[in-house]
């Protein structure tokens, strides 16, 4: 049976709410296709195109997408299947007042390199450098539970998480605050390193195949975005101040690792610092984002 396709020109929004119109109702198990534009809305097509200023509306996610079922206090469970680069050619931008080194008087704000796909899809290139091409979604996220967030933001429903385990392979849960879910997704990249120093990846369109699940009476409370990539799970926390999100991200992996191996909270916050592994996300968003990352020998998703 074919995929349902959905396009960002269905429907996309710049900011996440409690109150969110679908462009799509999936059924509870339902496969999709989900296509996605670059984030800067093609904008930027040759080195000549610069960034003066954070435009009003960036990061367009392609929905939301009702879920059937979904119903607050359940677990959004995301299958990622594949993400698929769909332009010749991503952007790297630097843009005034963004960017971790947006301070420094020796590097242009604002400047593109514009980074050219080879004809097999297997990297882009930057200045005669091949990289990789590894699509990350940038921007993923469900209703928020009170309060609209802007999709250049990250927080407890997801949003601009900018986190490079979003990628074909993974499974990523969302707690649900509203009835739907409302999940959209965008800001895709062909290639990002952890941290996304500079604003950006290669910012690039996508599509992206996924598999949508309603996880009801999760056996612990999820709050906040969790990720199975296989090989490891990691808990997602997006805060102020880098301290206070592996904090976060910590504490949440505490409560893992207690319920996978029926331990006290002291007991597996010590297990935590043998096997876990603190990770950044990225460091340039109005919160940033981190990650803990325990393999999957230690613990297991609760759901």
């Amino acid at each position: 049976m074919p995929r349902e396709v959905v396009t960002h020109r269905d429907g996309h929004v710049y900011e996440f709410a409690p109150e969110m119109d679908p462009v799509y109702e999936a059924a509870d198990g339902e496969s999709l296709t989900i296509e996605t534009i670059d984030s800067l809305n093609g904008e930027i097509q040759e080195e000549g195109d610069l960034l003066d200023a954070i435009p009003e509306e960036v990061n367009a996610a392609t929905g939301p997408i009702a879920v059937g079922g979904a119903s607050p206090g359940d677990v959004l469970a995301v299958e990622i299947e594949a993400v698929r680069v769909t332009e010749e050619h991503g952007r790297v931008v630097t843009t005034p007042g963004f960017g971790l080194l947006r301070d420094d008087p020796e590097i242009d704000h604002p400047a593109t390199r514009i980074t050219e796909v080879d004809a097999e899809g297997e990297t882009v290139d930057f200045d005669g450098l091949d990289v990789p091409v590894e699509p990350v979604i940038g921007t993923i996220g469900v209703a928020t539970a009170a309060g609209t967030i802007s999709t250049l933001s990250p927080a407890e429903h997801g949003g601009n998480l900018d986190t490079t385990d979003v990628t074909a392979g993974t499974t990523l849960y969302f707690p649900v605050f509203q009835e739907g879910a409302m999940l959209a997704m965008g800001d895709s990249k062909a290639a990002m390193a952890d941290g996304e120093m500079c604003g950006t990846g290669a910012e690039i369109g996508t599509e992206i195949d996924v598999t949508l699940s309603v996880i009801e009476d999760p056996e612990v409370a999820l709050e906040r975005p969790l990720l199975d990539t296989g090989d490891a799970v990691k808990t997602l926390a997006s805060a102020e101040t880098l301290d206070d999100a592996v904090e976060q991200a910590n504490s949440d992996m505490v409560t893992l690792l207690a319920h996978h191996h029926g331990v006290t909270r002291t007991e597996a916050y010590l297990l935590s610092s043998l096997v876990g592994g603190l990770e950044i996300s990225q460091v340039v968003d109005p919160q940033v984002t981190a990650r803990n990352a325990v393999p999957s020998d230690y613990v297991s998703v609760p759901f």
